[in-house]
């Protein structure tokens, strides 16, 4: 069995193993991080040796800092990172070199047609009808998109929505609201297979998910990182949220993640204060008093237009998995507009938490 993890923010862990009378046998962990003394790789493998294959990550993790001295440096390693590896490896998870991935990068769409696209091409990636796909939004209308759980009252100011012709949709994902204006905004959605990230806790995939755009970041000179559960920032402040849904797959199957993620690239606060309800609880554990302080957009940290940080950031995850251009089929958006007039551009839907 092969399993393969990259540390958020450090290295690639590779291990391979078999099991044997349902015990971890033969264990053998590589890859290319640093690790100090050398025999600390052999000290890993013997931790690992003769586990019982049930174990999970955290007492596989116990096991490996139980028998590493205290003198012992990872860089870009940690034993998390190792145990998580095992753990895909017996889950039989899939890498992203395993796929074909596919681009949808279309014109501007309204936001109750978006959350019904993310629906819609999730369950086809879930179906196999579908490679994995990545799909950049380009938004029709400003918008406050609420997470699936949130309170509408609670969330979303009806007087000042009404006075900046904001319209108010809710998502399938959990998760806080989001103040989007098409100029302003760059979304993004990761349409994928159940098993990319088996092995991987809830918290851990949304680090998986978000690896490649840190790197994008980093491309363009931005420093980031993610910060759970499910943030990315830098020492400026917010960039992005994310959020993620689980589909299951036809007859209860394996089924697909939908994870996307909007990032500020340049924001009106004034305007956004004016529509969101943002309480001092939510405020209470950001470290700061203000939410204007709390979103840095992308146009100050890069200086370069929107449209050219997308292009990078397209290219980015070209360079390292590989993108083919595609499109929304004509079945799949007559079902989304189909959603859209029976789900997501209803009352119903909208105000389903009141």
């Amino acid at each position: 069995m092969h399993g393969e993890y990259k540390v958020p923010g450090g290295k690639l862990v590779v291990v391979d193993l078999d099991v044997e009378g349902g015990a971890l046998r033969n264990v053998r962990v590589a890859g290319d991080f640093f690790l100090e003394p050398d025999e600390a790789i052999l000290t890993i493998d013997g931790a690992l040796e003769g586990a019982p294959a049930n174990t999970d990550t955290a007492g596989l993790t116990a096991r490996i800092d139980a028998a590493l001295p205290a003198s012992t440096v990872m860089l870009g390693l940690t034993s998390e990172g190792v145990a998580v590896a095992v753990r895909r490896a017996l889950a039989h998870a899939t890498e992203w070199s395993d796929y074909d991935w596919q681009l949808i990068h279309e014109a501007p769409q309204s936001p109750a047609l978006h959350m019904a696209l993310d629906e819609v091409i999730t369950a086809e990636v879930a179906a196999g009808r579908r490679p994995p796909t990545l799909r950049v939004w380009e938004w029709a209308a400003p918008a406050v998109i609420i997470g699936s759980f949130q309170s509408l009252r609670n969330e979303v100011d009806p007087a000042g929505a009404e006075r900046h012709g904001i319209t108010v949709v809710r998502r399938v994902s959990g998760g806080g609201a989001m103040f989007v204006e098409p100029g302003n905004t760059i979304t993004y959605s990761l349409s994928v297979p159940e098993s990319l990230v088996s092995g991987l806790s809830f918290a851990d995939s949304y680090a998986y998910l978000d690896d490649w755009v840190l790197g994008a970041l980093g491309d363009m000179g931005i420093k980031a990182w993610y910060q759970p559960l499910n943030d990315i920032a830098t020492d400026i402040g917010k960039i992005a949220g994310a959020a993620q849904k689980r589909i299951v797959g036809p007859d209860g199957g394996p089924g697909a993640v939908l994870h996307h993620v909007t990032m500020s690239y340049d924001i009106d606060a004034d305007k956004m204060l004016d529509v969101l309800r943002i309480g001092k609880e939510k405020m209470s554990d950001k470290g700061t008093r203000s939410a204007k302080k709390r979103v840095d957009p992308l146009r100050r940290q890069t200086g370069l237009p929107r449209q050219t940080v997308i292009d990078n950031m397209i290219e980015s995850f070209r360079k390292r998995h590989g993108l083919t251009p595609g499109k929304v089929t004509p079945e799949e958006m007559a079902r989304a507009e189909e959603l859209v007039r029976t789900k997501f551009g209803t009352s119903e839907w909208t105000a389903r938490v009141p």
